[in-house]
């Protein structure tokens, strides 16, 4: 195998034979498959949701006992999608039908031909494509699996073992190339010769071969490198083993190996009294993904998730308990030093950013972006209090600038919000005048120059203070009161915008539209009324529509962007890059300006991969003519990245958060 995912047409198998795992692994591929093999049940159904694999064989020659080697992989299986082959002795074929009535899918009897082998993979194969909506969908999923993988192969022309950029990662590595000496070296003496000897037997015969190791400074945690030959040359597939941690399957999410909701509960409830910090991390835009990609890349995507969600939790904080609460929702709960408030948030800014690295999904890259809300214990928590109030801070940290990352300490009481009595406030609260805007700044690249600001929405709630856009908004979405709420928010940017002194008067104004207002029948000839109303001159007037909002009906949407245009009105899209970003359609629509999404934007100042995708977003934009703009812009090294790939404009906390209207005003004439 070379390069970063298996060849098409190559798939993977999860082999589970206590007896004869080596063998079977070399028949499966000898029919051209990878094969990952297991000897322990107990830990059967993680270390399959861990590999790539949609299709397990269970060894049950010898008199296998169903209960205890098929019940624990069937609820893994049917959660993925996947076919579950059983190979059993021809004197037993009398148990087949029980077999199959438990789960199995597809069976083998001993003594079997290769050519018979061949046959039963390719039939397993065939069910997990239908399962999954087509060959097509079955590929994608299989590349976004195999897109985190560990695994190393020989490089012929260098001579040296060539690693997968995620062991390399994972490993500590500062370069993804080393000579085999040097990496049987990082291995204890007797741990070396148990990979020499493996190594032998794989010249030898041919045949598969494995070998484990202790990783050095990851207490209890092991590698298993499963060997064989790829292209006439050594290579392994290796798999982490957590030592341990490895439970039965009681308590487990079937869909990614990891606790369920249940167990995460149950933990939090044995914690009461302690102290204790959890994140709670919601996914964005996922169902979009799901409605392009169909169910079953969905569900392979939220396998990667938690594979690195935990690793980076296992780097951070061992010990750490990760969970997946619903959907795209996971937790991770922190105890001792980890659940110090900094530590804390290092952890989520970590998991953010891998979660923020791409996805490949064969022709597309799929990119996901994440929020977190972080609560800190009382003692009079309990567990569902406690996640009620990551939740609260969650909202918080939704559609916000900057990282996404909110906090609920123990001190922080007047951040416990009351969610329901926040629906009845919120159609008070326009009357109130408790709803205001903040504008923040946009600058030109090279430059102090304040060109343009957005506006943005603020809550000033009577009882609970200061409240972000994330729990303004979610909140409207949970009332059915966005359409008012977006009203009120375009009409005071334009009023107060309207009266900004000359000084002011070459500034541009951002306004959001959102998709519900977009949808709304004659939502253009209104939305033009309001700002003739107003008094802004349209030619500094930009609309601003997220990716999420164009995406149900392009055509639509082109139709709209060209009328607004035709007005004198800008557009841009905005938070480009959240979701998955289709860069096929970006040509149809009639636009002046891309803005990537503030974690895009910061990917910049990442890995050489990286600064390759938002290099690739960047001269795309210019190749259709379009300025570009970026959000959050936090560092000078990210705002030197962008300006040396060509980006005109950009904003973040690196020179303003959003300000008022006679703070915008003290900032140009200072500057």
């Amino acid at each position: 195998m070379s390069g970063t995912a298996a060849p098409d047409g190559q798939r993977s198998v999860f082999i589970l034979s206590p007896r004869d795992r080596d063998g079977l692994c070399h028949a499966v591929q000898a029919a051209g498959w990878h094969a990952i093999g297991a000897r322990r049940a107990s830990d059967a159904p993680q270390r399959y949701l861990r590999s790539e694999a949609q299709i397990a064989l269970i060894d049950m020659r010898d008199g296998g006992e169903a209960e205890r080697l098929l019940a624990p992989l069937v609820p893994a299986t049917v959660a993925g999608g996947g076919a579950l082959i059983i190979l059993v002795d021809a004197i037993d074929t009398a148990s087949i039908p029980a077999l199959l009535t438990a789960g199995a899918t597809h069976f083998l009897t001993e003594p079997f031909t290769q050519a018979a082998l061949n046959a039963t993979l390719w039939s397993a194969e065939r069910l997990v494509e239908r399962l999954g909506g087509g060959a097509m969908h079955s590929r994608r999923a299989q590349r976004i699996r195999r897109g985190d993988a560990l695994y190393w192969e020989m490089d012929r022309n260098r001579g040296e073992v060539r690693l997968s950029e995620n062991l390399a990662r994972q490993l500590d590595l500062p370069d993804r190339y080393m000579t085999a000496s040097g990496l049987l070296r990082r291995l204890s003496r007797p741990e070396r010769r148990a990979a020499l000897a493996a190594l032998q037997s794989l010249g030898r015969s041919g045949r598969s071969a494995a070998f484990a190791h202790d990783v050095p400074g990851r207490d209890g945690d092991r590698l298993v490198h499963h060997l064989r030959y790829a292209d006439g040359v050594p290579a392994a597939d290796v798999e982490w083993l957590h030592g341990g941690n490895e439970q039965e399957g009681v308590g487990r999410d079937y869909l990614t190996g990891l606790y369920s909701r249940q167990a995460a509960l149950d933990w939090l409830d044995g914690r009461a009294g302690l102290a204790t910090t959890i994140l709670l991390l919601s996914i964005s835009q996922f169902d979009r993904m799901n409605a392009a990609y169909g169910q079953v890349v969905g569900d392979a995507l939220l396998g990667r998730i938690a594979r690195r969600i935990e690793r980076v939790a296992g780097d951070v904080a061992e010990g750490a308990t990760v969970a997946r609460i619903a959907g795209t929702e996971f937790l991770v709960g922190l105890t001792g030093e980890a659940a110090e408030r900094d530590r804390a948030t290092f952890l989520a800014r970590q998991i953010i950013g891998a979660i923020g690295r791409p996805f490949s999904a064969g022709d597309h890259l799929i990119r996901l972006t994440a929020r977190c809300g972080i609560a800190q214990s009382r003692p009079e928590d309990d567990a569902t209090y406690l996640l009620k109030r990551a939740g609260t801070a969650l909202a918080d940290a939704r559609r916000t600038d900057g990282e996404g990352i909110r906090i609920l300490s123990a001190e922080k009481r007047s951040r416990q919000v009351d969610s329901d009595q926040l629906e009845t406030d919120l159609r008070l609260a326009l009357d109130r005048g408790e709803i205001g805007i903040a504008f923040q700044p946009q600058y030109s690249v090279g430059q102090e120059r304040i060109i343009g600001v957005e506006a943005l929405a603020r809550w000033n709630h009577s009882q609970y203070g200061p409240l972000g856009a994330g729990i303004l908004f979610t909140t409207a979405e949970r009332s059915d009161y966005m359409l008012p709420l977006s009203a009120h928010i375009q009409a005071e940017a334009l009023r107060q915008a309207a009266a900004w002194p000359r000084a002011l008067s070459d500034l541009r104004l951002s306004l959001n539209v959102t998709a519900a207002d977009i949808a709304q029948p004659g939502f253009l000839s209104e939305f033009l009324a309001l700002v003739d109303r107003a008094g802004f001159p349209r030619s500094r007037l930009t609309v601003e529509i997220t990716e999420s909002g164009l995406i149900e009906d392009v055509s639509a949407a082109a139709a709209l962007l060209t009328a607004l245009r035709g007005e004198g009105l800008a557009v841009a899209i905005d938070d480009f890059g959240t979701g998955y970003s289709s860069l096929a359609y970006l040509k149809n629509l009639p636009l002046d300006y891309l803005k990537i999404d503030s974690g895009l934007a910061q990917d910049i100042s990442g890995t050489a991969r990286d600064r390759i995708i938002v290099r690739g977003v960047i001269h795309m934009a210019k190749s259709l003519g379009l300025k570009v703009i970026a959000e959050g812009v936090e560092t000078e090294q990210q705002l030197d990245l962008l300006a040396h790939e060509g980006c005109d404009y950009y904003q973040g906390f690196l020179r303003s958060a959003g300000v008022s209207s006679d703070e915008l005003v003290a900032l140009v004439l200072k500057t």
